[in-house]
């Protein structure tokens, strides 16, 4: 299990300006596998919590039953447009992939789900100090961060 504690210790500049982006705006897209396999996108609210990124479903939700029947997941910030002329302070956009493991009911509905990130991988898009290249880091459980530039 991967949480996002591991993060925050093996790579805390990353972990942080991937949580500001996450922690920007309350709502943000969730991506589940169908009972079909077909992708589904949702919107939800997440949080970081001691150490834990969790997130959670109204009772009888298609993104719950998706959730426990196929625990994949795929987490998107909200994004903004880069202002124009000031394209180098623009801050980007995270995604957190993994498994959804259950944590008990969401505490103001008992019917509802609650889940824990189990991470996979963690991304940071954003351009660089010129805003002459796209920055792509990720970070993986297994291999650390890494970074490519494209133009």
């Amino acid at each position: 299990m991967t949480a996002w504690r591991d993060v925050e210790r093996t790579e805390p500049e990353f972990a942080r300006r991937v949580r500001m982006l996450f922690d920007a705006q309350r709502h943000k897209t969730l991506a589940t596998i169908r009972a079909d396999g077909s992708p589904r996108i949702s919107g939800i609210e997440a949080a970081f919590e001691d150490g834990d990124l969790v997130f959670g479903s109204m009772p009888n939700s298609r993104k719950g039953a998706d959730l426990r029947r196929d625990p994949r997941f795929a987490l998107h910030s909200a994004t903004t447009d880069p202002v124009e002329g000031a394209e180098a302070a623009w801050p980007g956009e995270a995604k957190i992939s993994g498994r959804a493991i259950p944590a008990g009911p969401v505490t103001d509905d008992p019917a509802g789900d609650r889940f824990r990130a189990d991470i996979a991988e963690v991304v940071h898009t954003h351009l660089d100090e010129q805003a002459a290249m796209l920055v792509v880091e990720w970070w993986t459980p297994g291999s650390g961060l890494r970074r490519i530039e494209r133009e």
